[in-house]
């Protein structure tokens, strides 16, 4: 299995269109087995830091899941609006 958490924190004015490009792959994702992956989106207290929790059962699911268009897309729009290297990637190791 391999757990990931993403975080990163937008400008105040990015944020509504963060959450609207995050929707955008989010209904894409629901095209895609939900047995093989589980992926959650979260806003922090301050409003404009964002948490991505993502699981999956090997790297070819990781892989399919992160070349949905709309999920590249999403990370494009993301990446210009000026993250401050705020952008940070985490990989979680199960002690189960």
């Amino acid at each position: 299995m391999i757990n990931v958490i993403v975080t990163y924190t937008v400008n105040p004015g990015f944020v509504s269109s963060n959450k609207a490009n995050i929707q955008k792959f989010l209904e894409d994702f629901k095209k895609l087995d939900p047995s093989t992956f589980e992926y959650k989106v979260f806003v922090k207290e301050d409003g404009v830091t964002f948490v991505h929790y993502s699981s999956y059962i090997n790297e070819e699911v990781q892989h399919e899941v992160l070349n949905v268009p709309s999920f590249k897309e999403f990370q494009k729009l993301r990446d210009e609006s000026g993250l401050n290297g705020s952008h940070k990637v985490e990989f979680l190791q199960s002690i189960l």
